[in-house]
């Protein structure tokens, strides 16, 4: 419990130092406006063509009583709409973080200079950095659609599914946007997403208490504005917490946690 609330701060710290500094904020906010406008309208249209959709999807029904009719295909659309807003809401942090690469590295690099910490690596050119950005954000991308196609079979399990499905698309969701906002860091170090996934497991409860507000938060409209470069720096001190374990405490007192 203590590491998960450990973890919960290291988000507190991140929206403290954002908060303080207008310049920060305003350039954290660029990249996820631009996220936002793509992503709105992507599932702006998936709603607004759903219905088509579910027929197709459910011909087996069209004979099917009324109220079996209806309930499948409820049960189709609901779970649908759950792992699209699953791929979105993941996708959107992962496609934020690609566009806004260098003004989170900054982001990033600022944050760690305040508090104080090694924010030196092997010193790959932007080039190099941008292309592991690329390839991170595609690798984690393909992981949220693995993981909507999971969560969209569970949902169709009568009443259980309805119950188990969002609980798990939660947790799911808390550990990617743990495994993309250490990016920065890890990226500047050379750790792949499987290396980076293996570290970040040792640090269970930590991972999920940054990660799991951090998620829900974003699943609010236009607070993603403030969140996302608030969780770049709550994620950057997660990061040097999982790289360099023995000077937690330091690390933390630092942090203000």
């Amino acid at each position: 419990m203590s590491d998960f609330i450990a973890g919960a701060r290291n988000l507190g710290t991140g929206f403290g130092i954002i908060l303080r500094s207008p310049k920060l904020l305003a350039i954290g906010m660029v990249p996820a406006l631009l996220s936002a406008v793509l992503l709105l309208g992507g599932l702006g249209t998936l709603l607004y063509v759903s219905g088509d959709l579910i027929g197709w999807m459910t011909p087996f029904a069209d004979d099917w009583a009324l109220f079996w009719r209806r309930a499948i295909r409820i049960a189709v659309g609901i779970a649908l709409v759950g792992g699209a807003a699953v791929v979105g809401s993941l996708s959107f942090i992962a496609l934020t973080l690609l566009i806004g690469g260098p003004f989170y590295e900054h982001i990033a690099e600022v944050a760690e200079r305040r508090l104080g910490l090694d924010g030196t690596g092997e010193g790959a050119g932007w080039v190099r950095q941008a292309g592991r950005g690329l390839r991170d954000s595609v690798t984690l991308v393909l992981i949220a659609i693995a993981g909507a196609l999971v969560l969209f079979a569970v949902g169709l399990v009568p009443l259980a599914g309805q119950v188990t499905a969002p609980i798990l698309a939660v947790l799911f969701g808390a550990w990617v946007i743990g495994l993309e906002m250490v990016g920065p860091v890890f990226q500047r170090g050379g750790f792949r997403i499987g290396e980076r996934h293996r570290m970040l497991r040792r640090h269970r409860a930590r991972v999920l208490g940054f990660g799991l507000p951090t998620y829900l938060l974003c699943l609010v409209p236009v607070a993603q504005l403030v969140v996302i470069p608030s969780a770049v720096v709550g994620g950057t001190l997660l990061a040097h917490r999982v790289l360099d374990p023995a000077p937690a405490g330091s690390q933390d007192l630092q942090s203000g946690v």
